[in-house]
């Protein structure tokens, strides 16, 4: 059976996978695209064997997963694609209802864990399916969007207020926000050990690769729909697809914060897939 590789189908995902299905025979791999919500459902249910998932995903069940070294998609500053959208100036949010995308797993925790603990503001939050302009904003006064969707508001709707939230975690941390990690099951792990192994050796050496592919990527692949040539490469380049132990600092002071402002009951331990 064909190792299930969860494929997030936004902008930040293109260049590794595009490396990855250009460096090696992907005949035995099965890629599953979806949001990043519907994939840790997924990854939790078994339905994926490891994707690049949210990383309060891994923070609510530690115990069932090991986290690829190496691999992330995180900010250092802005992401450009994780944004909050307000009618009105942040200072005026406090006590406001929030809209939050459904896609999203770490993106909510985060701007919870800001407006609470980092803005001293008490807010109340629903989920909004479909944040449509300006439909969303007869419920609220701001809203959470992240992904290809954040991307297109922050260039359409010039007359939002918009924070970039990566931007605001790096301005009171002074830690890169790691979005996403690369999950695997415990239980696949331990199956396959040899085929994770070398799919985790393949994702360090595409994600290398990526690197030197992004104009080439910027000219063909499907956000030229919507997006400038020069846009792409810029907002690639922006994205940090390293785990370094700095990043794990950002990844443990999240957990942290997760806890200290409610939305998360234990801070995990960080456990690695290892070589023996």
């Amino acid at each position: 059976m064909p190792l299930r590789i969860g494929h997030i189908n936004y902008a930040n995902c293109t260049p590794i996978f595009a490396a990855f299905r250009r460096q090696f025979d992907c005949t035995e791999y099965n890629f599953i695209q979806d949001v990043p919500s519907n994939l840790n459902r997924m990854l939790a249910e078994g339905a994926v064997d490891l994707c690049p998932s949210s990383s309060f995903e891994y923070g609510r069940f530690p115990e069932n997963y090991l986290i690829l070294p190496g691999l992330s998609i995180s900010s250092i500053g802005p992401v450009k694609s994780v944004f909050l959208f307000s009618r009105v100036p942040l200072e005026k949010l406090d006590g406001e209802p929030i809209g939050l995308t459904s896609e999203s797993a770490t993106s909510v925790a985060l701007v919870k864990i800001l407006l609470k603990k980092y803005f001293g503001f008490a807010n109340s939050y629903f989920t909004t399916s479909r944040p449509d302009y300006p439909e969303v904003f007869k419920s609220c006064q701001s809203v959470l969007l992240i992904g290809n969707t954040a991307m297109k508001w922050n260039d359409r709707y010039e007359n939002l207020y918009r924070y970039d939230l990566g931007e605001l975690w790096y301005s009171f941390t002074g830690l890169p926000f790691v979005f996403a990690l690369w999950i695997i099951r415990k239980e696949c792990a331990a199956a396959r050990r040899e085929e994770a192994l070398l799919l985790s050796s393949r994702l360090l050496e595409a994600k290398r690769v990526s690197l030197t592919m992004l104009d080439e990527l910027a000219t063909r692949c499907e956000e030229m729909s919507w997006m400038s040539r020069e846009g792409l490469i810029s907002y690639w380049e922006n994205i940090s697809y390293d785990l370094t132990p700095l990043h794990v600092e950002g990844v443990k002071r999240f957990f942290e914060d997760a806890v200290e402002v409610g939305v998360l009951g234990v801070a995990p331990e960080i456990r690695f897939l290892q070589h023996d």
